[in-house]
């Protein structure tokens, strides 16, 4: 089977614990209005075997003896689950660390996926869903079901919220987050990532309209009080 991969970094310290190797999945069905990777939206054309991506995956395997492994990130990679899976089988066998960067938007039947995963980073768009479609112009069903997949699991999930100016970036909505994420069971942490401006270049490159050009990045003080108050609730 093949699947479409954007891009492969490696020895990275990120989207995961340990020395990493990070795989982007090309394709996703959101158009979040701060989104960092808009050449990723549409899913290229198939360019690797499964078992020649777990193969140049394995080639860094002693870089993940500290608790390292891989993170398939994307575009959204549980689009393309039934490669997914092929690929984790064939890690699984070498007792890789697999991790999932996701925000829960899902293709097919997850469940065989699952079993191989370690990690689950869950990107928590907006809780309520009026404002979450504005963010992503997709509505909350598949992100509903996916938490109810996960919460049949004992997999452990890392969320990360972006906190977006005159979007989320008022304590109302943090107590409202608080509750949302009672919900959810196994989760480790949660990390606040402060809305930044980085990829709108990459924006102007594809002659893509950055949405949110008037929006100013996110005062990380601000970012890092919200999140206090966020632990003190």
């Amino acid at each position: 089977m093949k699947g479409s991969v954007s891009s492969i970094e490696t020895l990275t310290s990120v989207d995961g614990p340990g020395i990493r190797t990070i795989v982007f999945l090309s394709g996703c069905r959101k158009r979040c209005l701060y989104c960092h990777n808009p050449e990723m939206f549409r899913r290229e054309k198939p360019n690797y075997k499964d078992i020649d991506l777990a193969k140049k995956i394995l080639r860094y395997k002693n870089y993940f003896k500290r608790g390292g492994g891989v993170t398939f990130s994307g575009g959204e990679p549980l689009l393309q689950s039934d490669f997914l899976t092929k690929v984790c089988k064939y890690l699984k066998k070498e007792k890789i660390h697999i991790a999932i960067d996701t925000a829960g938007d899902f293709a097919g039947n997850i469940n065989e996926l699952l079993k191989y995963v370690d990690l689950i980073i869950l990107d928590i768009k907006h809780i309520y869903s009026d404002e979450y479609f504005e963010l992503t112009k997709s509505r909350m069903t598949k992100i509903k079901e996916f938490i109810e997949l996960i919460n049949k699991t004992n997999i452990p999930v890392s969320l990360r919220q972006v906190i977006v100016p005159g979007y989320n970036d008022n304590l109302e909505y943090i107590k409202g987050l608080k509750e949302y994420v009672k919900q959810i069971k196994n989760v480790k942490d949660i990390v606040f990532i402060p809305y930044h401006k980085l990829g709108s270049e990459k924006y102007k490159e594809l002659k893509i309209l950055y949405p949110l050009e008037k929006v100013p990045p996110m005062d990380k003080k601000k970012c890092e009080n919200l999140y206090q108050e966020f632990l003190n609730l």
